[in-house]
């Protein structure tokens, strides 16, 4: 059996999943990478904490209103399949939808366990499962595009954000992308809507929205799209979508932003090359040669040498900071029983700037160095420290415990902290900082190289609040 080295275990593991506790990483240690890579992105099962134990203790998100973000954020919490929650969180940020608009959120939630389900077949059935989805069809209004009466948003975006970018289509493509979505709908709409507004979200919640197709309402006259003729429906559009070029791009741009190193903005793409056009053309080839099959592109990717060498060129998303810090705490592993902490951590990633299921536009979230401000800057320190320097927390006295309090020189000492956290990687002046900080500690123990719990905690605490720890 073969291994692989920790650094670069440690690396996949902040990618493709929220980083990795030292238990994972030695597991993750004793294979080879190319299976490991196979483990993380084919694992189909997966354990959580169960629905039914969190709604027990937390009535609320019973009704799927309010508190939905922290839903999600159990499960990405407990997972043993992060990679699924990874994608989705992905999927999210490119499909974005935000709750303020649907008046019910359950249905947004529902988008997302469609995600999960999806994320990693065709980009196909991805797009026609969108297309179908509730949430967006009331999102993007495609539920009043009707054929006597078109409504182009949904067939704008599907082209601009969604597909193949600005400059690949023209307006007349944009038209006769709406005509084939006429009829796509959601059932009993107005009802729906007007009882979203009257009712009361208790005892049962809300009424979910269902996706319905109406062939009466239907434009079925021949259209004329990106050179093809054909009385196109939604899934001939797509599929004539994804085949093209511009769609492999597109998404392997979107698949090397998240998962390799940042790019600018989405909207700055038909202005600006790529930063990496080599990897991106090779992602987009495989996107092809595989028919368009996610989970085959991101094989490719995570093998890549140019994903190998990216260590720590992408800033960290709030929901990143935010849940690999918990698991490695292991906090909220089981309900809280309704006390306030996890409630807080659902507004931490808002306050942070990424309030999850609520993105700002359906242009997503502009990520890279525009996540960090003075604020949030300061929120993300505040929030890493207190969770990583609090020694009650399991996590916390198991990191501790695998530095180990045997007597050790700085350099040792500080090598042991910044490993446990995940193989963080730290500039010189950093580290002669972290060196100066556990040499005084030491001085001030029993014995010179005697290594107490608090000078960890100490250490631990300055090596969250870098500049590097807010990298991955």
């Amino acid at each position: 059996m073969g291994s692989t080295n920790r650094v670069l275990a440690a690396h996949l593991a902040r990618r493709a999943a929220f980083g990795a506790t030292p238990a994972e990483l030695d597991d993750y240690c004793e294979m080879d990478y190319q299976d490991l890579v196979e483990h993380l992105i084919t694992k189909v099962d997966s354990s959580h904490i169960s629905d039914h134990l969190i709604f027990r203790r937390h009535v609320d998100l019973h009704t799927m209103q309010g508190h939905n973000a922290v839903y999600w954020g159990y499960r990405m919490i407990s997972t043993d399949n992060p990679f699924v929650e990874k994608m989705a969180l992905f999927w999210h940020g490119v499909f974005a939808t935000a709750e303020n608009k649907l008046n019910n959120i359950g249905s947004l939630t529902n988008q997302i366990d469609m995600f999960r389900r999806n994320g990693l077949g065709r980009y196909n059935d991805l797009l026609i499962e969108l297309s179908k989805d509730p949430a967006m069809l009331i999102w993007l209004d495609n539920h009043t595009n009707h054929k006597d009466s078109i409504n182009e948003n949904y067939g704008r975006e599907i082209l601009e954000l969604f597909s193949m970018g600005v400059g690949n289509y023209t307006e007349d493509d944009i038209k006769e992308c709406a005509r084939a979505f006429t009829g796509w709908t959601v059932k009993n709409g107005e009802y729906l809507s007007m009882m979203a507004v009257k009712d009361s979200i208790w005892p049962y919640g809300r009424i979910l929205w269902h996706h319905e197709y109406r062939d009466t309402d239907h434009d079925a006259g021949e259209k004329t799209f990106l050179g093809e003729n054909s009385d196109f429906n939604g899934d001939g559009i797509i599929d004539v979508i994804c085949k093209q070029r511009a769609t492999a791009i597109f998404v392997a741009r979107h698949l090397y932003n998240f998962f390799v190193a940042d790019e600018v903005p989405v909207p700055q793409w038909s202005s600006t090359p790529p930063r990496d056009p080599e990897a991106v053309n090779t992602l987009a080839d495989a996107y092809m040669e595989s028919n368009h099959d996610i989970r085959s592109v991101m094989r490719v990717l995570f093998n890549s040498d140019f994903f190998k060498n990216s260590k720590f060129k992408r800033v960290k998303s709030p929901t990143e900071l935010i849940i690999g810090t918990l698991r490695n705490t292991r906090e909220y592993q089981v309900p809280d029983g309704g006390e306030i902490g996890i409630y807080n951590i659902g507004e931490e990633s808002g306050y942070m700037g990424q309030k999850l299921l609520d993105p700002p536009s359906v242009e997503g979230w502009h990520t890279g160095e525009e996540w960090i401000t003075s604020g949030s800057l300061v929120d993300r320190v505040n929030f890493a420290t207190s969770h990583i320097g609090n020694e009650s927390n399991p996590g916390v006295k198991t990191l501790i415990e695998r530095v180990g309090l045997e007597d050790k020189n700085p350099e040792k000492l500080v090598d042991d902290c910044l490993e446990v956290l995940g193989c963080v990687e730290i500039e010189t002046d950093t580290y002669q900082k972290l060196e100066e900080v556990a040499a005084a500690g030491l001085k001030k123990s029993d014995s010179p190289e005697k290594v107490s719990s608090d000078l960890i905690i100490e250490l631990f605490k300055l090596i969250v609040s870098s500049r590097e720890y807010q990298r991955c």
